[in-house]
């Protein structure tokens, strides 16, 4: 099941108070980036965040499962509901995500 295109509307708008938030779709569902760097995914309508120090921190008890099969566990975020949490978990994320690799 694809995300569709009224929770990739959903989430941005959640999103649409910090600056630097873009987007990429990638087959069938969305990746989410902060200034540059990939931060989330979006998949099957839900919203998976990196693994990092502050995002385990903000969410201990978040349930861990990979975005699609034979990915990496991510976080899933239960509370997309509310703009200043997700505001507070990507600025606390963003100085610990991954610069973005190297194009060949």
């Amino acid at each position: 099941m694809a995300t569709g295109k009224e929770y990739l509307s959903f989430i941005l708008e959640q999103l649409s108070e910090i600056d630097g938030i873009t987007y990429r779709r990638m087959m069938g569902e969305y990746i989410i980036y902060h200034h540059g760097k990939i931060a989330a995914y979006l998949c099957d309508d839900r919203l998976l965040v990196k693994i990092l120090p502050s995002s385990e921190a903000l969410m201990p008890e978040a349930v861990r499962e990979p975005p699609y099969e034979g990915a990496k566990d991510m976080l899933l975020v239960d509370n997309v509901d509310d703009r200043s949490y997700l505001k507070n978990l990507f600025e606390a994320m963003y100085p610990e995500l991954p610069e973005p690799g190297k194009k060949k």
